[in-house]
């Protein structure tokens, strides 16, 4: 009985011991992962090929630029977290109720039954309040998401699924035009706005969501460090009241968590609703530098490294892209049609690990999918595919 009861006291220190490094340890990136779905291609894979590729790569989480039936059908009894959207042009509309709970129930309510779509969030809008839209959206984005929050109250679906507003980090001083993070604060001109809005996302414990983009911080500043768009180390730090910054994310999300303490709500939870690297398009836009950046990146996912300003912290993060979208606006730059880490065919372009181990492996590519060449009417090459079976 004695040795019994040794036996017990090391079986509890072993599960205390296996708990403890469990919680503290490294975990998969993939739970803290999800992947951006867009649809700008000429080709496009079919929903269902897509919903595939997450399951068998172990992509948990995917945000979505609308709610297409034929997506969130095809994602239906994955168990893959979805952030259906709103598209911008749709914000106005949204500012009435009536409109607003129709499409909670036509796009949310009605997938949200035993073997449905696991909805997480709505996405009110797509960086709407971006300097480049000269205001066009500023009124319209709070009541929309005031209006959807409520309607998934009403609908009884408001403690599971959460509506949220992708902003461009341009919302908030910029670690390029700022000197330091601690000094960040959102714009000048939306600051009203955004006070407002982040009091209504704590008031419904809904995340504030960025995008952030250190390959744009690049591109941007020929001046730019490039070693401080990487997680390796290699960049001249810079020093806020003591704290190392070695990196352009850490900064960036950390100018942030200081323009959200400005307004007195610090601690309001964050996703980082993009976040990529593109791979032609521009001399820094390379697979080598996308493979680096992931390397880093999804390192520090699966070590909850945090930032400094919060360190030790679970970061939700959504990489952009998936695919690569062939009839995205060159406007920015001709890197905006190459951000996939697979290409148009769903092909990986280079070796990742998405749960952070480093253990490069090329990702697992659609299947019995097959792509053939073809004249149209016109004589123009074009590619076309077909589905085996």
């Amino acid at each position: 009985m004695a040795d019994l009861a040794v036996l017990r006291g090391w079986l509890c220190v072993l599960v205390a011991m296996a708990a403890a490094v469990s919680s503290s340890g490294v975990v998969p990136a993939t739970e803290a992962l999800g992947m951006n779905w867009g649809t700008q291609a000429s080709h496009p894979l079919p929903p269902k090929v897509v919903a595939q590729v997450l399951t068998d790569n172990g992509i948990k989480k995917v945000k979505l630029f609308d709610a297409d039936q034929d997506t969130l059908s095809a994602l239906a009894g994955t168990g893959v977290e979805v952030m259906v959207a709103i598209p911008n042009v749709m914000l106005d509309v949204m500012t009435n109720y009536d409109t607003a709970r129709e499409w909670v129930r036509r796009n949310v309510s009605r997938y949200n039954f035993d073997g449905g779509v696991t909805i997480k969030y709505v996405a009110v809008g797509n960086e709407p309040f971006l300097a480049t839209y000269n205001g066009t959206f500023d009124k319209v984005t709070l009541p929309a998401l005031q209006n959807i929050q409520n309607a998934l109250n009403d609908a009884g679906l408001g403690d599971s699924i959460k509506a949220t507003v992708p902003l461009n980090a341009d919302v908030y001083n910029s670690p390029e035009s700022n000197p330091v993070p601690s000094a960040g604060r959102f714009r000048a001109d939306i600051a009203d706005t955004m006070t407002q809005m982040v009091q209504f996302l704590s008031n419904n414990s809904a995340p504030f969501t960025v995008n952030i983009y250190p390959f744009i911080s690049l591109f941007l500043n020929d001046d730019f460090p490039v070693d401080f768009a990487f997680f390796d180390g290699g960049a001249t730090p810079v020093v806020d009241n003591g704290v190392s910054y070695n990196n352009v994310f850490d900064a960036n999300f950390d100018t942030l968590v200081a323009a959200l303490k400005a307004v007195g709500h610090g601690d309001i939870p964050i996703i980082v609703g993009e976040v990529g690297w593109p791979t032609d398009g521009d001399k820094h836009a390379t697979a080598a530098y996308a493979q680096r950046f992931y390397n880093g990146l999804l390192k520090r996912l699966a070590a909850n490294v945090g930032t400094p300003l919060r360190p030790g912290q679970y970061i939700e993060v959504y990489l952009f892209g998936l695919l690569d979208e062939d009839i995205k606006s060159v406007a920015p730059g001709n890197f905006e049609r190459h951000w996939g880490i697979l290409r148009f065919d769903g092909q990986p372009k280079y070796p990742v690990d998405l749960t952070g181990q480093g253990q490069n492996t090329m990702l697992v590519p659609p299947k019995d999918v097959h792509w053939v060449n073809s004249f149209t009417q016109a004589f123009d090459l074009k590619w076309r595919y077909y589905i085996s079976g």
